[in-house]
């Protein structure tokens, strides 16, 4: 028997968001690592400020804005206006590393979805270039997960992997990693509704902590991540 059609969105949510899907985002800390290493984030609580000023400040401020107009773009089979929004992420990044996980867990989510045989994974240019806002938004869309509920699962993905890395490098026991999530959980919906206020010019991070830790990860002696 089949699942109704709204338990079949929430289960596709589910799967597309699981630490099990194969892109191995747990290969990155999105410049944590050296924030950690610098002394920035020592504790429970700065590891908190750190993800959950990211979240409010980056991703709801250009990642959240731009995935809803790909979902949008995806469901009007406007190819362009996806490739233009996808350009637009990728010139966001401000650093290297920053872009080069972006595109490699992009690329490592189109290779899945090519092989789950969805359609527009398959003719997707440049599969190496596909940032991972596009081919998470190209999922929600083809497995009908409704917008808000794709940012909520966009933004707690983020979230579990910012504290999995905490987890490990502050080091966090499991129990703190559970508040910062229980408090990002709170949040989440207030984040969605930030980002679905802002206009076309209103895109845009600001993070310049995370892209000062992001460059100087690229030279840091030892690494546990790859960002």
């Amino acid at each position: 028997m089949t699942p109704p059609r709204s338990a079949q969105s929430l289960l596709r949510l589910l799967q597309l968001v699981s630490p099990t899907l194969p892109v191995g985002a747990y290969a990155y800390s999105g410049g944590l690592e050296h924030a950690v290493s610098a002394g920035w984030v020592r504790d429970r609580v700065l590891a908190r400020d750190w993800i959950t000023g990211l979240a409010e400040h980056s991703l709801s401020a250009l990642d959240l804005p731009v995935l809803c107009r790909m979902y949008r773009a995806w469901q009007d089979d406007d190819m362009p206006r996806v490739q233009w929004w996808n350009h637009f992420l990728a010139a966001s990044r401000e650093s290297a590393e920053l872009l080069a996980e972006d595109r490699q867990l992009g690329a490592a989510l189109c290779r899945l979805l090519r092989d789950l045989e969805v359609e527009r994974a398959l003719i997707w240019p440049g599969q190496e270039k596909a940032c991972w806002a596009a081919m998470f938004s190209l999922a929600a869309q083809y497995w009908d997960i409704g917008e808000m509920e794709m940012q909520e699962g966009y933004l707690w993905a983020w979230c579990e992997n910012q504290v999995a890395a905490a987890i490990k490098l502050v080091p966090l026991g499991q129990t703190d990693g559970q508040r910062i999530l229980s408090e990002c959980a709170e949040r989440i919906p207030g984040w969605v509704a930030l980002s679905r206020g802002i206009g076309n010019d209103e895109i845009g991070q600001v993070a310049p902590a995370q892209a000062i830790g992001s460059a100087l990860h690229e030279q840091q002696y030892s690494r546990l991540f790859r960002s």
